[in-house]
């Protein structure tokens, strides 16, 4: 059964930080915000542990926020996005702590801010310890809820695009059990994640598999950088999935990593040891546990007693897997966190369709280049989100023409759980032409097998990527290419992959 309604403003799907941020921009515009999961559920956003990156201090500024920025990303950062995030920055967390997000401060009232991995100052602003995604997630909800021109429809699940002849977007197909529902409006923003739902062992909630991402590329988008995920080094290994996250800002208060013979191995990769950027960090991980030698955080003499009150979100994880941060090393190992590419998007979230805007990590506006710098991620989503937002709202559309839909097929359980492993093995942290291009082959008999679906189509494209990129750079490790070459962004379609054909843009 196929319901139809018109929606007269912006239709946001995804309910992060990012797309809610975007519904409170649009304002006084009527916004309608689709999501599969309640409020505060299955979103990155929410689990988000270390807290938003800005130059709140006196001795910080938003040039010197742009250049960690741009020194983490390894060549491929837009200098231009980068100021955009670093200048507004202060102003989002401002914004954020106006709505209610109970951000730690000093003695004085100010932010009370921690230093993380590849940052040259202390700016990141913290919500008890490491509560920073669930309070943050909370207040701007329930400001959301409260707003009288947005509504929210919870258990909508998306599964297609309506695209008219001219290549517009026009709006959404979503399915709630046995009900298909297909919804116009003036405007669409994207705002459905990441693509950790692809991998076997994932930080972030497993339903976030590049839906928005793959239909996007079918409706015929432009797709940016999509070979550059990024891996937290320090999920906590106890089986579970997905994986509980040990956040950076352990290593900003001096925890340290050690291998099963007690050994600080860190040092011996990179002259920053722990405060490395996160891909060197991942990478001495998977080689440190590769070897036979396991891998561990030892925060006992940095935290210890305190975890209960300074780090409970990982303390509590560490309990449910049997392990007592106070007295043991926590085993830990590299985990899908965070990926760079996505739907290619401006400063104000405009794809290369028009009527669709794309906004928080499903959108690759260049700002994270091939390495996200830690705690960018939720500041990314405040300040393009509502840009975004506020554009969408600001956009008459033409008069309606005829619509044609693009329909993701689902993708069973079984096959979903083989292409997770398959992800994990062959497009993970260290890769190589083999085990790409088995991965690819895995891809396609997929398809045959099942149809095309969405989330094939965005495992298709971060692996015929990572085949094209014959060198190693941020995130993307090539094993028989760990050289790094001139630095090029990828944009990528649909149509050029089936031909197939990559394309790059020298920077």
């Amino acid at each position: 059964m196929t319901e139809r309604l018109h929606h007269p403003g912006v239709l946001i799907v995804g309910a992060g930080l990012a797309g809610l941020s975007a519904a409170l921009a649009a304002a006084p515009t009527p916004v309608l915000i689709l999501s599969e999961a309640p409020l505060g559920a299955g979103c990155s956003s929410a689990w988000a542990q270390g807290g938003v990156a800005a130059a709140l201090s006196a001795d910080d500024a938003p040039a010197l926020h742009a250049a960690d920025t741009i020194a983490a990303g390894a060549g491929l950062v837009d200098e231009a996005m980068a100021a955009i995030l670093a200048g507004e920055g202060p102003e989002a967390v401002r914004r954020l702590a106006a709505l209610g997000a109970p951000f730690d401060r000093t003695a004085d009232g100010g932010f009370s801010q921690g230093l993380e991995a590849a940052h040259s100052r202390a700016r990141v602003a913290r919500v008890k310890g490491d509560q920073a995604g669930r309070e943050i997630m909370a207040a701007i909800g329930a400001r959301a809820l409260a707003a009288p021109h947005v509504r929210i429809r919870v258990g909508e699940r998306l599964v297609g695009l309506l695209q008219d002849d001219s290549g517009r977007i026009r709006g959404v197909i979503t399915r709630k059990g046995a009900r298909q529902l297909e919804i116009t409006a003036h405007t669409v923003i994207l705002a459905t994640g990441g693509v950790g739902g692809l991998y076997a062992v994932t930080t972030t909630p497993a339903e976030l598999k590049g839906d928005g991402l793959g239909l996007a590329a079918m409706a015929g988008a432009v797709i940016a950088d999509p070979e550059f995920v990024q891996f937290h080094p320090t999920a906590i290994d106890i089986g579970r999935d997905p994986a509980p996250l040990a956040t950076e800002a352990l290593r900003g208060e001096g925890a340290v990593l050690v291998n099963s013979d007690g050994e600080r191995f860190m040092p011996r990769y990179h002259p920053d040891a722990e405060l490395a950027p996160r891909d060197v960090v991942a990478r001495a991980i998977h080689a440190e546990r590769e070897a036979g030698r396991g891998a561990f955080l030892d925060a006992r003499a940095a935290v210890g007693a305190k975890f209960p009150e300074e780090f409970p979100a990982v303390f509590a994880a560490c309990l449910g897997g049997g392990i007592d941060p106070r007295r043991q090393p926590i085993p830990v190992a590299p985990a899908c966190h965070y990926h760079m590419g996505g739907i290619a998007a401006d400063a104000d979230g405009r794809t290369s369709l028009a009527g669709l805007y794309a906004a928080g990590e499903c959108a690759a506006t260049g700002v994270h280049g091939a390495n996200r710098l830690a705690s960018n991620s939720l500041l990314e989503a405040a300040v393009f989100g509502a840009r975004a937002g506020r554009t969408a709202a600001a956009e008459t559309p033409p008069p309606v023409r005829p619509l044609t839909r693009i329909l993701s097929t689902s993708l069973p359980e079984a096959a979903l759980q083989g292409l997770r492993k398959a992800m994990s093995r062959d497009a993970g942290v260290v890769r190589d032409d083999p085990g790409l291009s088995r991965l690819l082959t895995s891809i396609e008999a997929l398809e045959v097998a099942h149809g095309r679906s969405a989330a094939l189509v965005a495992a298709r494209l971060i692996a015929a990527a990572a085949v094209a990129r014959t060198e190693s750079r941020g995130g993307h490790f090539r094993a028989d290419h760990p050289e790094t070459v001139a630095p090029r962004r990828t944009f990528i379609t649909l149509a050029e992959l089936d031909a197939p054909a990559v394309r790059y843009a020298a920077e």
